[in-house]
């Protein structure tokens, strides 16, 4: 019996060990030396909250791109994007809305999934959509959960500055969540700013940035996005914070840098900035143009016959299987067929 309980022991630490290597490999598994687990971060293992406390204590700007699916989340991987984040963005650069405003929590966890299968290195955050965190707390609480049981999301983000918002932040952060802010423009809050408009232009609208900003610090956030201010407006939010401040269209001054896939890839135009990339974006390539041009060659070679060659035909059948093969299309009466098969046979 002791014998047998030995090997049954030793079979399931055998089990066990890939369950134990694919838990340390999940995004949501943090760091821990008490326990035996991996005690240094290199580029192939996951961004945690402590690296990128690490980068801002240092001055490091970090990295953070938006991310819809698979393929994206491979792409940031592979480029060393310290935070993927899986932005309700998605309803207009995806899905074709004119605001972020339409996608569901079902919707938006189908992206985190898929960017979570691709995106094995960066911190991964999935954005609240609207109409999912506003109610209660307990509410923000319940979708912040499904986020990441379901959406294999490292941490979450939130929009706006509210006192529903703020208390919504830190009822998600006490739960054990970790959260990231979101201050100036905020895209889901149109109606009432009259559309996407750049805030802290004036002195009432850049004190409330910083206070803002201030106010989900305290309730326990980890960074905050500064979407569509001025530069110095910025340089003070982020001068006044403990925590890193994540920049788009917002200058220089930030702790780090977000953009929209799509925009800095120059894969699309949005509809809700008149067919244009927006002003703060630069884009890194033409991927759109690249796109256009090698659909319109399928389209010309398919139509002209040069598609496929026999270059991209490359399934061979013997001759002795394909002369058995015209034997039995004649037996079934398909004559036709047997003699365009052979026609077209280059034997």
């Amino acid at each position: 019996m002791a014998i047998f309980n030995l090997f049954s022991k030793a079979a399931s630490r055998t089990r066990t060990r890939p369950l134990l290597k694919t838990l340390r490999n999940m995004s949501n598994v943090p760091e821990n030396a008490v326990y035996g687990g991996p005690t240094s971060q290199t580029p192939n293992h996951r961004v945690t909250l402590t690296n990128l406390r690490q980068k801002y204590k240092k001055g490091e700007p970090i990295t953070m791109v938006t991310a819809y699916d698979y393929p994206s989340g491979v792409h940031l991987d592979m480029a060393g994007i310290d935070i993927a984040l899986v932005g309700d963005s998605a309803a207009m650069v995806v899905h074709g809305y004119d605001t972020t405003l339409p996608i569901s929590l079902d919707e938006m966890l189908v992206h985190c999934r898929a960017v979570a299968r691709g995106a094995r290195r960066p911190l991964l955050v999935g954005d609240l959509p609207f109409g999912t965190y506003e109610s209660s707390s307990v509410q923000a609480v319940d979708t912040a959960v499904r986020v990441l049981k379901e959406g294999g999301m490292d941490a979450i983000k939130l929009e706006g500055g509210a006192h529903s918002r703020i208390t919504a932040a830190r009822a998600i952060v006490e739960a054990g969540i970790a959260v990231m802010g979101h201050v100036g423009l905020t895209p889901q809050a149109i109606s009432v700013l009259g559309g996407f408009r750049p805030q802290g232009k004036n002195i009432a609208s850049a004190v409330k940035v910083v206070e803002t900003a201030i106010s989900l610090q305290e309730a326990g956030c980890f960074a905050v996005v500064l979407e569509c201010v001025p530069p110095e407006v910025a340089a003070a939010a982020t001068s006044a914070l403990r925590i890193p401040t994540m920049g788009i269209g917002a200058g220089p001054f930030c702790s780090g840098q977000v953009l929209v896939y799509h925009d800095l890839l120059g894969m699309l135009q949005h509809p809700h900035h008149a067919k244009v990339t927006p002003k703060f974006c630069k884009q890194f390539a033409q991927i759109g143009d690249v796109i256009n041009k090698a659909l319109s060659e399928y389209r010309e070679e398919v139509s002209n016959g040069s598609f496929p060659g026999p270059l991209h035909s490359p399934y061979k059948i013997s001759d002795t299987d394909f002369n058995g093969f015209l034997k039995e299309l004649q037996n079934m009466g398909l004559d036709e067929a047997a003699s365009a098969a052979a026609a077209k046979a280059n034997r």
